[in-house]
Formats: structure tokens, C-alpha cells, sequence
């Protein structure tokens, strides 16, 4: 028997061991959560606080009936403002507007969707409302006898109780209770991108973490907070994702080219597409956005790849995503007030001398092309093209 051997394949295998446990996807909460993009809807910028069960129901059916579903939306997420109080064993209980977690979150099941509640590390939520401050065992399990899917953790008062250094330790309580939970729970940090969440986020069990602070509805803001994602694509790939924050289409505060400049530079960075509008009333040019099979097509990429910037010319941005058939999701974005003829060369985004290139929105072949290809882009809007 050769001893050396044996001791080197042991030592071996143990060093496979840890990298396995250190890995960012066996950090975050289960290696088969969150595996592509989140994608859902989210109760806060169409409804903030005046949102009910009947409402929360409606939504889920909307996202049957309107085809969302059916190109990949599953969440349906309850944000702020559903905690009433706890019993006299620190149990959290939903309030009058929600009569029944449990009950709600078999409807939305019963659906073949995912359900999705709202808690804070501090002792309130940003309303108000109970927070998990001191209960997060305890808390988990109730999510976890609701049936809960999904679970956004906002920081809100927890700056009350907890220094800014201690951030990572006070997601970490939640990360471990959820894992302890006896469900598989996607766990979404909202702490607005302090303490460079993304360095740590998988190390406490996130699946996905905001990046920034909230979008307040705007182009303008919106604009900024998704332009400045570049760089931060290393950090990002199955399992565990950056999140700059849901998508304000339908909402009425964003133009058409808006939206779909929001949508196509959202699948370019493989972030969460988490719709907020009331699904009922969403215009008919809203839904095509929102629901576009094959921009969402390039979000949900199987090679799980986070694009970048490849050229910047004042407003005029290029970014470039690698999809896993080899081809490349290329996004030709105009922040200028005026349109603008954009030219890509195809050398930059690496598909050689010519490439076949298609319009995403238009769902329409353009043709092959040799060494680069212009578009004219309007004000505030897009062209998403996938070339090969």
C-alpha cells in the first residue's frame, strides 16, 4: 500500500471539499435557487402601503392570463406593509389587509407561481411595520410554514441597532435562519448597495443584493443607477445576482423608449426583472415590453454572464453581453436629447469581420454585415440587437 499516495489523495479531496463550501454558489442558499435571474412582480411602486390580498391575488392571476408567466415570471411578491403584530410568543402575524399568509400563498402556488413576503434586520420595517430585529429563527419558520418562496430584507432601522461595519453579521442571522428553515428560500438584500454588498453578499446566503438605492420612478434616476452597474459584472452569475432595483414600466411615469431602454439594459447586466405596475391596467405597449420572449430571452441566459460597456461616446453607450450559444446580445443606448446614428464594430464586441444581426424588439433579421453596423437611436431609447 503506498501511504504518501493515499495522504496526498486525501489532502486532495479535502481541499475539494472547502472550495466547494467557499464557492459563491454554495454560499448562497441552495445551488438550484436563483439559478437565472429572478424574475416576478412586487407590490411597492404600484401600490406602496394601500395593497390587500384581493389585490396581491389579482396580480397573480394577471400574470397567468397576460402571458407573463409563460415566458418565465414566477414571483409574486408582497413588499412593506402586510406585519401586524406579534402574539405573545414573539409569532408575527400578517395584519386586517391580509387575513391569511398561509391561504395566500397556497393561491399563488395553485398557480404554478412563487410566493414572496417583505421583513427588516432592524425592529421596523421602512413603514413602520414589525421587523424581524431579534426574531429571525423564529420568523423563518413562520415563512416557511406560509409557503413563502422568496424573502427582501431591508435594512430601514436596522442602522438603528447595528453599526454599518456590522451589516454583513446582521444579514448573516436571516442567511442562517432561512438555511435552518426547512424550505428553500430565495433571500433578497435591499441595503441600497452599502458596505459593497456584492464582495459579501453570497457569504451570508443572498441570492441577489441591491446595488443601489431606490429608482423614485424616474428615467433620469433610473438611467444613472443602471449605466454605473459597470464593473460590477465579476461579481454576479448563477445563484447570486446584482439587483439595481425593479422595473418601472407600466407605471405611467416612464416613456415607451424609456421602458424599453430600462428592460434591455436590465437583461444585458443579468439583473432581477421584478415588474411593480398594477398588472390590470398595464397598457397593451407595456406588456409587449415586459413580456418580449426574446429580450428576456438574453436576461435569462443560461451561461449566466453579467455584460458590460464597451464603448461610451458622451450619451451614446454600447454594452455588450456573451450569451452560451457563442453569439453576443449587444445594447446600442442614446441618453442624448436628440436621436443618434450608433455605430458598433464588430470587433470590439468579438463576433469577427461580419456577423449576422438581429433586432430584438423589432424581432426582425436585419442581415449580415462586415466589420460594423450603425443604427439611428432616439432620445432616452434603444436598439437591442443579438449578433453571431
Amino acid at each position: 500500500m503506498n501511504r504518501p499516495l493515499i495522504h496526498w489523495t486525501f489532502r486532495v479531496m479535502f481541499i475539494f471539499i472547502l472550495l466547494s463550501f467557499y464557492s459563491p454558489r454554495a454560499m448562497a442558499q441552495e445551488a438550484d435557487i436563483a439559478i437565472k435571474p429572478p424574475l416576478g412582480w412586487n407590490t411597492w411602486y404600484g401600490y406602496l402601503c394601500k395593497v390587500t390580498d384581493s389585490d396581491v391575488r389579482a396580480q397573480a392571476d394577471m400574470m397567468v392570463a397576460n402571458g407573463m408567466k409563460a415566458v418565465g415570471y414566477e414571483y409574486v411578491n408582497i413588499d412593506d406593509c402586510w406585519q401586524g403584530q406579534r402574539d405573545s410568543e414573539g409569532v408575527i402575524h400578517s395584519n386586517s389587509n391580509f387575513p391569511d399568509m398561509k391561504a395566500l400563498g397556497d393561491y399563488i402556488h395553485s398557480k404554478g407561481l412563487k410566493f414572496g413576503v417583505y421583513s427588516s434586520p432592524g425592529p421596523k420595517t421602512c413603514a413602520g411595520y414589525e421587523g424581524s430585529y431579534g426574531h429571525e429563527d423564529q420568523d423563518a419558520k413562520t415563512y416557511a410554514g406560509w409557503g413563502v418562496d422568496f424573502l427582501k430584507y431591508d435594512w430601514c432601522s436596522a442602522a438603528d441597532v447595528y453599526k454599518p461595519s456590522e451589516m454583513e453579521t446582521a444579514y448573516k442571522k436571516m442567511g442562517d435562519a432561512l438555511r435552518q428553515s426547512g424550505r428553500p428560500i430565495l433571500y433578497s438584500l435591499c441595503e441600497y448597495g452599502l458596505q459593497r454588498v456584492w464582495l459579501w453578499g453570497p457569504s451570508v446566503g443572498a441570492n441577489m443584493w441591491r446595488t443601489t438605492g431606490d429608482l423614485d420612478y424616474k428615467y433620469d434616476r433610473f438611467s444613472l443607477v443602471g449605466f454605473e452597474q459597470n464593473g460590477l459584472e465579476r461579481f454576479a452569475g448563477p445563484g447570486h445576482w446584482n439587483d439595481p432595483d425593479m422595473l418601472l414600466v407600466g407605471l405611467g411615469k416612464i416613456t415607451d423608449d424609456e421602458s424599453r431602454t430600462q428592460v434591455s439594459l436590465w437583461s444585458l447586466l443579468a439583473a432581477p426583472l421584478i415588474a411593480s405596475a398594477d398588472l390590470r391596467k398595464v397598457s397593451a405597449a407595456s406588456l409587449a415590453i415586459l413580456s418580449n420572449p426574446e429580450v428576456i430571452a438574453v436576461d435569462q441566459d443560461p451561461a449566466g454572464i453579467q455584460g458590460r460597456r464597451i464603448s461610451e461616446e458622451g450619451p451614446l453607450d454600447i454594452w455588450m453581453k456573451p450569451l452560451a450559444d457563442g453569439s453576443k446580445a449587444v445594447g446600442l443606448f442614446n441618453r442624448g436629447e436628440d436621436a443618434e446614428p450608433i455605430t458598433v464594430y464588430f470587433k470590439d464586441v468579438g463576433v469577427g469581420e461580419s456577423a449576422a444581426v438581429r433586432d430584438l424588439w423589432a424581432a426582425k433579421d436585419l442581415g449580415t454585415f462586415k466589420d460594423s453596423f450603425t443604427a439611428t437611436v432616439p432620445r432616452n431609447g434603444v436598439v437591442m440587437l443579438r449578433m453571431k
